[in-house]
């Protein structure tokens, strides 16, 4: 048994809430240069150029690459033969969160639902826990802004509606969206299991790095094609036209009840920022 303590867990949840607001990731400037390839539209090359720019701006001074540091989302496989000590392992990411948030000087953006009073700290964070087999931690961190996350969606479709209704159903919801998720997006697509595990896949997707087909071919062939579909309905970078209104669609998948065809749609906005780490 491996014992990890709450203190290490706390110093690398503040690391990467603060790398993930001010650094971009390899595979989303990848992906921003290939949009950038096939772009035709002037405004659109415009428009990611001055994004690239904007990244390496972030990157170089450490300032947020976007106002919205967005609602950090926390992913933990947990080790089933780790032991974690000096306290409790929620509290310990919380105050991660609280201390990256504060000492980088990002946005607090967590509020009461009712009220709209604001917590200060920006916790609670959202934590999902998996429990994996072997004694590490790996721990991933998402900053979700406001603006795309109101853009999701998830739908209770019928079974009879199948793969193509699927496919009609994501390239809807975002031509529906249009400029507002701050495009060029990230889609992710969770197609199965129950109405909040869609909602839980389609938000791990947005996880798989840019570029990364899903290795099942069947929907490898429906991202390819999804990515077509949504990159021709013309909303473009910002919103103001052109070919490139998304980046990437990732989509998971798994089984679902015979009565049903869950579907849900996580649209992520050009600052896709996440960072994970393993302890």
């Amino acid at each position: 048994m491996r014992e990890v303590s709450t203190e290490q867990i706390t110093t690398a949840v503040k690391k990467m809430a603060l790398e993930a607001a001010y650094e971009l990731g390899d595979d989303v400037r990848a992906a921003l240069n290939r949009g950038l390839d096939r772009e035709t539209s002037p405004t659109g090359r415009d428009v990611i150029n001055q994004l690239l720019e904007n990244a390496d701006i972030a990157k170089e001074g450490e300032f947020p690459m976007c106002q919205d540091t967005g609602l950090a989302v926390v992913f933990v496989e947990l080790g089933q033969d780790v032991h974690i000590v000096g306290g409790d392992v929620n509290e310990a990411i919380q105050d991660g969160v609280r201390q990256g948030y504060e000492e980088g000087y990002l946005r607090k953006s967590v509020c009461h639902p009712f009220t709209r009073q604001n917590t200060g700290d920006n916790t609670p964070a959202i934590l999902h826990f998996r429990i994996v087999p072997g004694d590490g931690i790996k721990i991933t961190l998402a900053g979700k802004g406001g603006g795309s996350e109101n853009m999701s969606r998830v739908m209770m479709l019928k079974p009879s509606d199948g793969k193509e209704g699927i496919k009609d159903y994501v390239v809807q919801r975002v031509k529906e969206a249009g400029p507002n998720p701050c495009p060029p997006i990230v889609v992710g697509v969770g197609i199965g299991g129950t109405f909040e595990k869609a909602a839980l896949l389609a938000k791990e997707a947005l996880l798989r790095p840019l570029g990364e087909a899903n290795k099942d071919p069947e929907l490898a062939e429906m991202e390819s094609e999804l990515l077509d579909r949504i990159n021709k309905l013309g909303i473009g970078p910002a919103g103001l036209g052109g070919r490139t209104t998304a980046l990437a669609v990732n989509v998971e998948m798994m089984p679902c009840h015979i009565a049903s065809l869950p579907v849900a749609v996580n649209i992520n906005c050009h600052a896709h920022r996440h960072k994970e780490t393993a302890i």
